[in-house]
């Protein structure tokens, strides 16, 4: 019997505790807070619940060109309803993974655990004595918190952090939202959408820095039809609470008045007080713990996964490093089983349009030097998202131009964290153009247009 550790409970965490136990390991896991970790508590889970209210009501704003009468649409929300439906959707799938993991025979323990070596970790459980226990192998997955800067202190009334937002104690009357990444742009999509005036202040000269700059300009042009005051190329250097609101000034001179802010500026590793420099375990400079492409740290037995390990931040790479990780505990590293390919996991920003993409971008193909094939097809020509009265967006399809195989693509529309999925099976199984325009889709469908494209 393989004796497995896992310290948090989050995606990474729960799937490597899952499936070590589907493969005959004893598993432990020890959670501090609830199992489903960040993803199921503050972030993931939560912000698409309220997203998912966020676009009905803008949807609702658009009903005209469905025929449907204008005084049909509903003008509010009502705020506590999206309260209780947001603890809702998390406690039922908090249960689910809890019901799973019982179901197979893990041991969830609720307390705070740290190393004592490579084989003994420490965990300490309310009202007892702390306990030692052995394990053959320990899965260090716990997660990541919002980064506050300095000059910022969140009081989660009018001072936000991302995790106290869903949704914060009152509704904004205008935020002020610091930091245009997937996290901050989503913010200002959910909350524009619940009729707050919001002010993003973008430090780069577009909002997805790290995104297609053709994908990012189609966003910018939705969030200023939508009344978004964008300060680009300013960086926030100071907040001051005011009567009634906030205050942010920005080192162009400019200043961002409102009645709330939230912050959205990256996050933090929880790798602190867990025993690692004891254990022998390296971070890196930011606290990111170290690891190869099994997952595993400098000491064997020790893995970590998830968004402490310094990944893609995303909920999804987090359960496919945990699923590896217990895998290659319980010896299935054989020369079929395949390595994680960060550069091929795709990616969603639930905005308005939803952006999504996957593999190579076409502008780091440029920068590189290599040799691409790029076609895009607007939703303008497709048939079903004229039917959805939303032809907002296109699809773009990088490809190999001597051997056709798909590298890459985008899609900024309707639905395009489902359409993705179409796209990233062909980057991942190699597919090439032509098995995407000889797969017979339905008609009409937005994902016609990803066969188009391809054609």
């Amino acid at each position: 019997m393989t004796d497995v550790i896992v310290i948090g409970g989050g995606p990474a965490g729960n799937q490597a505790a899952s499936r070590a136990a589907s493969l005959g390991a004893r598993v432990t896991l020890v959670e501090r807070d609830v199992v489903g970790g960040a993803a199921h508590l503050w972030d993931c889970i939560p912000s698409k619940a309220m997203i998912a209210t966020a676009g009905a009501l803008s949807f609702s704003r658009r009903m005209g060109g469905l025929g449907f009468s204008p005084a049909a649409a509903p003008s509010y929300v009502d705020y506590e309803v999206l309260r209780e439906r947001i603890k809702d959707v998390t406690a039922r799938l908090q249960r689910s993974v809890e019901e799973l993991l019982s179901s197979q025979g893990v041991k969830v323990l609720r307390g705070e655990a740290r190393l004592l070596g490579a084989n003994t970790v420490a965990v300490s459980v309310p009202d007892n004595p702390e306990q030692e226990l052995g394990a053959d192998a320990v899965v260090i997955s716990t997660g990541s918190r919002p980064r506050i800067p300095d000059w910022a202190d969140p009081d989660g009334i009018r001072v936000l952090t991302t995790r106290q937002a869903y949704p914060p104690p009152e509704l904004p009357e205008h935020l002020v939202v610091v930091g245009s990444g997937v996290t901050g742009v989503e913010f200002v999509h959910m909350f524009s959408s619940l009729g707050s005036k919001v002010t993003l202040i973008v430090s780069r000269q577009h909002v997805l820095p790290h995104k297609d700059a053709e994908v990012a300009a189609a966003l910018e042009d939705e969030l200023l039809r939508r009344g978004v005051q964008l300060y680009k190329g300013a960086r926030a250097l100071s907040l001051e609470q005011v009567a009634g609101g906030v205050v942010v000034r920005c080192d162009d001179g400019r200043v961002a008045t409102g009645s709330h802010v939230l912050l959205a500026v990256g996050s933090l590793p929880n790798s602190e007080h867990l025993g690692l420099e004891p254990a022998g375990v390296k971070v890196d400079k930011w606290g990111y713990v170290t690891i190869n492409h099994h997952c595993q740290t400098n000491v064997p037995h020790i893995y970590a996964a998830g968004d402490v390990s310094g990944k893609l931040p995303l909920s999804s790479v987090a359960a496919m490093q945990g699923r590896k990780v217990a895998e290659h505990i319980m010896g299935l590293h054989t020369r079929e089983h395949r390595h994680i390919d960060y550069d091929k996991a795709a990616s969603a920003v639930f905005t308005e349009p939803e952006i999504a993409d996957v593999g190579l971008a076409e502008a780091e193909a440029f920068a590189s030097g290599r040799k691409i094939r790029v076609t895009k097809v607007p939703f303008g020509a497709s048939a079903r998202a004229l039917i959805n009265d939303d032809p907002r967006g296109f699809v773009k399809i990088i490809s190999d131009p001597a051997t056709g195989v798909v590298l890459g693509g985008a899609v900024v529309g309707n639905q395009a964290s489902e359409l993705i999925s179409v796209v990233a099976l062909a980057v991942t199984a190699g597919l090439k153009v032509t098995d995407l325009v000889e797969s017979c889709l339905v008609h009409p469908s937005l994902a016609e247009a990803i066969a188009e494209a391809a054609e």
